[in-house]
């Protein structure tokens, strides 16, 4: 189970990366000072690193420059409010590996942890490749659905919802958790959008795989 480390002082924020990672296995730590983020990247007990560069007690840049000075390998990835030309350089120039700007969707960031990780991935290690779930079966590296040995062809949006279900069959999910795991925290709470895409899963998997739980949400039958 890869161990991501979170540097980053806006709770809302927080907990939103904190819900959509351990719905995809990782382990998390928060941070809300560059102090704490510098100390714990270089104590090798984390896979990657995701750094905001506007922390209270300095700047992330300073952080990624005393990680790397230390010889620290760690997979950073700046995430932050700061979209300027400049401050993407700047921070790549560094030593970080990755820069995603705020506001972000969670599947953009996931794929760029899992790009991160794939390249850090130690030759030989096992790395989980495949969901199964009866006869539906879904590949993680090439995005690839089958329901039945029947190829589907899913959109972006449509695949990382169905991953939240496989990895979870029975599980219960609300509207607003998968809004959050799967567009984003700033996105409007009062959006039909999980209604629209849940229809969509059903018409291309099976009317009858993803049940609606009235007054809950939705959950995968097994």
């Amino acid at each position: 189970m890869n161990r991501i480390l979170i540097a980053e002082d806006n709770p809302r924020i927080t907990s939103f990366l904190e819900t959509g990672l351990q719905a995809h296995s990782f382990t998390t730590t928060v941070v809300a000072t560059a102090r704490e983020a510098a100390r714990l990247a270089y104590s090798d007990n984390f896979d990657l690193l995701i750094l905001d560069l506007g922390l209270p007690d300095g700047d992330g840049l300073a952080v990624i420059a005393t990680v790397r000075g230390q010889g620290e390998t760690i997979p950073i990835i700046v995430l932050t409010a700061r979209d300027g030309v400049d401050d993407t350089v700047s921070a790549l120039e560094a030593g970080g590996d990755d820069y995603v700007t705020k506001p972000f969707r969670f599947e953009e960031l996931l794929a760029r942890i899992r790009v991160q990780l794939r390249n850090r991935q130690v030759p030989g290690a096992r790395q989980e490749t495949t969901l199964q779930v009866g006869d539906m079966t879904l590949n993680l590296l090439s995005r690839q659905v089958w329901v039945r040995e029947r190829a589907i062809d899913l959109s972006a949006r449509e695949f990382l919802l169905a991953e939240v279900f496989l990895r979870h069959p029975m599980q219960v999910f609300t509207r607003e958790q998968l809004l959050d795991r799967i567009w984003g925290y700033d996105y409007d709470p009062g959006t039909n959008i999980v209604n629209v895409y849940i229809g969509h899963l059903r018409r291309k998997l099976g009317e009858d795989r993803i049940e609606t739980v009235r007054g809950i949400g939705y959950r995968l039958k097994l």
